[in-house]
């Protein structure tokens, strides 16, 4: 009741002309820096930064803490209406947005469905962190290295074992990726591999490039092929708010994956190192434990409310560790940790104590930011529908060159660009051969986390797998681990005396 009240004062700092105008000059912002591909929250909180500088903290604070959340929303535009990932949270998005939009003929309630899923999962994530936003933080660092190795494997085996029809495919891909994504310098020693004498490769394989051209490029190339089937489809589109909402049956397709990923994504915000992106992906695959009316990867309402509720409330689950313990969950809560060492508050334990304006302002503001944002997104939509009415032969250059910009800016450098093209004729070859590039994205995404925990794990038990059993969190994680990877094999034995009994 205590934290009732202080949220209730917290809306009262937010409730001036002032915090209400740079809340909204966030969600914009967010929104757009999220639908540009090779931006991404954390670029764009670092180069607004410096804007806040005359603003006291509470303010500045709101309007990064706005940009940040609604750059959720806006990575699922690029995704949905074109499979590139605005950010690499919606990388999952675009496996179910981009076939809804598209082969289901539906992209204003692909869109419907992505906007009203972040908005519940976030709100689910900022009624946590109101609540029980010190204790969650807590509980956040009980997640010691061999916690997070246990829990990154069984987000990677998740993945690798459940998405498309053939297992065995989806674990060569996540090995793939895990493969790529050690190329570079050692995480830990700092000395190269597979660098094969490239200057280049020292830095390894740079992600915005790389997944811009996995999911965007290579669906450049996949229309090259499918010119008139796609102008067919592109024609159809309605193109009104009433068109793209959605319907009784489909909000209750919604609701379930929605709640339940925005209790997990909350849960995965508050681990270090962790973020969004691994939210996103996490409910993804839990979804694939549940029942979907459609299939994942075809289009599946479920699919799209599973990442996009993650992410969101992923996003606000982060502050949790931010303001109670000082500890930033991603590289954007570096750069917002900055941010407030530079307006002088110290985040910790006594920061709720001796700024409690300012805390319960920024958690009221992400309730705001929260609403401005949807209601923005929904307003757009008709306006953002129109991109697929765009004829072929112009939409595949705008692609093109969406996909070498976006390249490009990440690395300053054609390296970006070449990393994108070769990764894009990589990603059509797999595609064309019925290999879903989702958990090579994962491992690619999770690898230098995994390994960079594993191996603390085993240096401080001296190479004893002990270590992952010590603790009940851990034990729990691996037993589940085992359950995920044993599971296919048992269906596969069933199948097989079923099938023997039959024909007995």
């Amino acid at each position: 009741m205590e934290n009732l009240t202080m949220l209730l004062g917290g809306f009262s700092v937010v409730l001036t002309m002032q915090n209400i105008l740079v809340t909204l000059l966030g969600a914009v912002l967010g929104l757009i820096v999220g639908a540009m591909p090779g931006i991404g929250s954390l670029a764009g909180v670092a180069l607004l930064l410096p804007l806040t500088y005359k603003f006291n903290p509470t303010t500045a604070i709101i309007m990064l803490g706005s940009l940040y959340y609604a750059n959720m929303y806006g990575g699922a535009f690029s995704a949905i209406l074109l499979n590139i990932p605005g950010d690499s949270p919606a990388v999952m998005t675009a496996l179910d947005g981009y076939p809804m939009a598209t082969k289901r003929n539906r992209p204003g309630q692909a869109l419907f469905t992505s906007n009203m899923s972040s908005f519940i999962g976030g709100l689910i994530g900022m009624f946590i962190l109101t609540f029980t936003g010190p204790a969650l933080a807590n509980l956040g660092l009980k997640f010691g290295p061999a916690e997070m190795t246990a829990l990154l494997l069984v987000a990677m085996t998740s993945i690798g074992w459940l998405v498309g029809e053939n297992p065995i495919k989806g674990v060569l891909l996540t090995l793939v990726g895990i493969l790529i994504a050690s190329m570079g310098m050692d995480t830990l020693t700092g000395s190269p591999r597979f660098d094969f004498g490239n200057m280049y490769l020292l830095g390894g394989i740079p992600f915005t490039p790389f997944v811009i051209g996995t999911v965007g490029f290579s669906q450049v190339l996949k229309l090259m092929g499918e010119r008139n089937k796609k102008v067919e489809a592109n024609l159809s589109q309605k193109l009104t708010i009433r068109g793209s909402m959605l319907t009784l049956h489909d909000i209750k397709r919604l609701l379930p994956p929605a709640i339940r990923s925005g209790f997990l994504g909350t849960f995965v915000g508050v681990l270090p190192g962790a973020g969004a992106t691994t939210g996103s992906f996490m409910g993804y695959a839990m979804q694939k434990a549940f029942k979907s009316e459609e299939e994942l990867g075809s289009g599946a309402i479920e699919g799209i409310a599973a990442c996009e509720a993650a992410n969101n409330a992923a996003a606000a689950g982060s502050f949790a560790p931010l303001l109670a313990l000082g500890i930033p969950g991603s590289g954007t809560g570096a750069v917002l940790l900055g941010g407030l060492m530079m307006w002088g508050l110290n985040p910790g334990p006594l920061l709720f104590t001796n700024q409690p304006e300012f805390c319960w302002g920024l958690i009221a503001s992400l309730f705001l930011a929260n609403l401005l944002t949807l209601v923005i997104a929904l307003g757009i939509i008709p306006f953002l529908i129109k991109i697929l009415t765009v004829p072929i032969k112009i939409l595949i250059p705008c692609i093109t060159v969406i996909c070498i910009v976006g390249s490009y800016s990440t690395s300053n450098s054609m390296y970006g660009v070449l990393v994108m093209f070769f990764s894009g004729l990589f990603g059509y070859i797999l595609d064309k051969n019925g290999y879903s590039t989702a958990p090579m994205l994962l491992a690619f995404v999770l690898a230098p986390l995994l390994e960079s925990n594993m191996r603390k794990s085993f240096i401080s038990s001296h190479g004893s797998l002990d270590i992952f059993f010590r603790k009940p969190i851990s034990a729990f994680l691996i037993l589940v681990l085992f359950a995920i990877i044993l599971t296919p094999v048992i269906k596969f034995v069933i199948r097989k005396v079923r099938s023997s009994t039959k024909s007995v």
